[in-house]
């Protein structure tokens, strides 16, 4: 069960990654060769120089990602294959509470991700059929996996004084940013270089009960009062609260006949096998061929 736990948060987090790269290349705006992108002393970097050095290193990996992102939505369109909106908010939620969702992606970004994931996994699965009592008997044999306590995202800021709290509290009620004021000046330097992002925390995390404490008395969208800690005081801010939630047997099923299969499948969960029968050449494998 482990496995899998990994191989799904690898799978959401690197598989469709697509970089900066992509969105630098296809901007019909920044197609120009010439434009200056820099400027050191007399000498300029232009941007195809720029762009060159990106397809260098970045080139063959965005390229792949976003033809194995194209094979999975063409085949599973000619498979018929769909995700419910009903799926696609469990699966957020159950990764959501099992493993954070600390990368600095918009909410359409990660549902974006978690929805082609989830079409790739009924694309390797879609011929396993196993009986109701394999299924149901997974089910109480993981039941930890099912029954998710309430999550809560929340950045911080964490200063030395009271009256530095106070002074952070009245210049966002004054309009600062959260994550401009963290990076300047929040104590915690992990934090602090992602704007105070801690990601989404467990209700049952005892190393932050304190903060889940907080959170519990709070809306998305708000601040909190100043919070003594060690080594000074926390200003938390709440972007999203998920309510805990035991899953029924009928609710996962889809999802456990899933798991069980790529669990005996015991192979890469990748799109790459598929890559013959959507017909896929590329800019590489000619060029391997040259």
């Amino acid at each position: 069960m482990e496995i899998y736990r990994l191989r799904r948060a690898v799978l959401i987090l690197v598989v469709f990654n697509i970089l900066t790269i992509v969105f630098f290349l296809s901007r019909p705006d920044w197609k120009s060769s010439r434009e200056t992108v820099a400027t050191v002393g007399n000498e300029k970097v232009t941007r195809q120089e720029w762009l060159n050095e990106l397809e260098t290193k970045y080139g063959e990996e965005t390229l792949r990602d976003l033809i194995d992102k194209k094979v999975i939505t063409t085949l599973a369109k000619e498979h018929k294959i769909k995700v419910s909106d009903d799926e696609l908010e469990q699966e957020l939620n159950m990764y959501k509470a099992l493993y954070g969702m600390q990368e600095n992606l918009s909410g359409e970004e990660w549902e974006e991700r978690v929805r082609v994931s989830l079409l790739l996994e009924e694309l390797l699965t879609k011929d396993a059929k196993f009986s109701e009592e394999d299924l149901e008997a997974y089910y109480q044999e993981n039941m930890d996996l099912f029954d998710l306590p309430s999550s809560y995202h929340m950045s911080q800021i964490i200063v030395k004084t009271l009256s530095e709290a106070e002074q952070t509290i009245k210049e966002l009620e004054e309009g600062s940013t959260f994550d401009v004021i963290a990076m300047e000046r929040s104590l915690d330097e992990f934090s602090a270089n992602k704007g105070g992002d801690l990601g989404y925390i467990r209700e049952d995390d005892e190393t932050l009960a304190s903060y889940i404490e907080e959170a519990k008395q709070m809306t998305p969208g708000s601040w909190s009062n100043p919070i003594q800690v060690d080594g000074g005081y926390a200003v938390l801010y709440l972007h999203d609260a998920i309510e805990g939630k035991r899953y029924t047997f009928e609710e996962v099923k889809d999802q456990i006949r899933r798991q069980i299969a790529i669990e005996q499948m015991d192979i890469p969960v990748s799109a790459r096998p598929f890559w013959d029968e959507a017909e896929v050449s590329w800019f590489y494998e000619e060029k391997a061929k040259q």
